[in-house]
């Protein structure tokens, strides 16, 4: 219900603002809104080729293409004029995302399509696992732990080996693979919940944990900041790590105390040791490591761990065809089966993001992010924060919205301010340690066909913004 009202409130709100933008003259034109592509010029305005001053008119008609851009400047778009059938139209600033009808087509062709294939190729994986009998395994030793974190949920069940490898990719910055081995969780949970309609408990919590971002190799930001020039990529790593882990113990406690969870288990509590033991190990070693020794174990780490359990799978299925012959059937038609259930949830969950992407795509073009995103840097500034600090604002706002849509803000504040400035670093760990709230919802409640998501949203956002408050002092402590 909430996400509803929600989504609801995203597009009657942009939909008012475009026509009232329209109709008092503050826009010329729609159809960027419905029609445009990101980065496309927006159209200002259209005058006849005497109504322009006439420095401007004599280049434009000197000109071999009649076209003619003024105020060149690298961090704002030029205005360019473009003398055609008797008009000139002008164009100035460019469009912050696709328009309305273009996100439809982007939403299946560029992110449901890519989605699809990796479930296709990941949930093909997990029937072997679950076949092989090694899920099984994984939720008995594991057991112990997720009982408590999720009380609702029996020792055993599947459910646990699939939650385990969604944070296990997460952790490792594997966004490719997360999704379906989370999305094969949240079906699993589904099983267990007597109200199929109202996300149960356990679903919360797991979305919430998720969510949270805990990220041990952040390899795409690094590559980022690489690419922008920085003479350090990987020195936002122990900054999105810690950010991260806050989100995450925060996102335990929040859901924790709504659900009554009993923090004083001494599984629990050793299961949280082994984790930050683990993540402090790991950074002692790669702190130890000279810049290209970073750089080379951050980009090589990830990728090897994925082909282990790609491999490990592989080739403990063969070991245990056995099981596959009792099962009636073989490894490869097993991964077949798998993998059509990854399409069939694939389809499912494709409205549910075409919707989500739809409101968010005039919510961005409408303008009215950008008031909200001015007015909140008009508040900070005058409460006298660092205006690095507000440069880096949009990120973070953007973050629960669009992922896509926050690393444009990413990339553009590094190649404004610098990727190693206060603000680049910033938005780097912004972007690295939450994920994209609204779009996470849609997909995996979406999934399962859950209508009523309860408190999970209202939860979500409060973990975001803990992430931003933490982001911003862990920031200023270590640059």
């Amino acid at each position: 219900m909430v996400l509803s009202r929600f989504w609801l409130v995203i597009f009657i709100s942009s939909i008012v603002f475009v026509v009232f933008s329209l109709f008092s003259g503050d826009s010329y034109t729609i159809d960027h809104i419905l029609n445009g592509k990101k980065d496309d010029p927006i159209l200002i305005t259209e005058k006849y080729i005497d109504q322009i001053p006439a420095f401007i008119k004599d280049s434009i008609i000197l000109a071999p293409d009649q076209v003619m851009i003024v105020d060149v400047d690298k961090s704002n778009a030029d205005t360019t004029y473009v003398f055609k059938n008797k008009t000139v139209k002008i164009y100035s600033g460019v469009q912050k995302s696709d328009g309305l009808l273009a996100t439809c087509k982007s939403s299946l062709v560029d992110i449901i399509i890519p989605l699809i294939a990796y479930l296709a190729f990941f949930c093909g994986l997990m029937e072997l696992l679950i076949i092989s009998g090694v899920s099984g395994k994984l939720a008995k030793v594991l057991s112990p732990v997720f009982v408590k974190v999720f009380p609702s949920i029996p020792k055993n069940h599947p459910s646990i080996s699939y939650m385990t490898l969604n944070f296990a990719a997460n952790f490792l910055g594997l966004d490719s693979a997360a999704t379906p081995f989370g999305l094969k969780a949240m079906e699993s949970l589904q099983e267990l919940n007597p109200d199929k309609d109202r996300a149960s408990d356990a679903q919360i919590m797991f979305l919430c944990l998720h969510a949270s971002g805990l990220t041990l190799i952040a390899t795409s930001i690094i590559g980022y900041r690489a690419a922008a020039g920085s003479t350090n990529p990987a020195d936002v790593m122990l900054p999105c790590i810690i950010t991260s882990f806050i989100g995450t113990i925060a996102a335990f406690i929040i859901v924790g105390i709504k659900q009554k969870i009993n923090f004083k288990s001494a599984s629990l509590v050793l299961g949280l040791i082994t984790l930050i033991g683990a993540i402090i190990g790991l950074l002692l070693y790669v702190n130890q490591l000279d810049l290209i020794g970073k750089n080379y174990f951050t980009s090589n780490l990830s990728g090897l761990i994925l082909l282990a359990i790609i491999g490990f799978t592989l080739i403990y299925a063969f070991r245990k065809e056995k099981l596959f012959a009792e099962a009636k059937t073989t490894v490869f038609d097993a991964f077949v089966v798998g993998a059509n259930n990854g399409v069939k949830t694939g389809v499912t969950i494709f409205p549910y993001v075409l919707g989500m992407l739809a409101a968010i795509s005039l919510f961005r073009n409408s303008g009215l992010f950008d008031i909200i995103s001015n007015g909140l840097a008009f508040v900070f500034s005058n409460f006298g924060v660092n205006k690095q600090i507000i440069d880096a604002l949009p990120v973070a706002l953007l973050r629960p919205f669009s992922s896509a849509g926050s690393r444009g803000f990413l990339i553009d504040s590094m190649n404004t301010f610098g990727a190693d400035s206060l603000t680049g670093r910033l938005s780097s760990i912004f972007q690295c340690s939450a994920e994209s709230t609204f779009y996470v919802i849609a997909v995996y409640f979406g999934s399962v066909n859950i209508k009523d998501t309860r408190y999970a949203l209202g939860a979500m956002l409060i973990i975001d913004l803990i992430c931003v408050i933490t982001a911003i002092f862990v920031a200023t402590w270590f640059f």
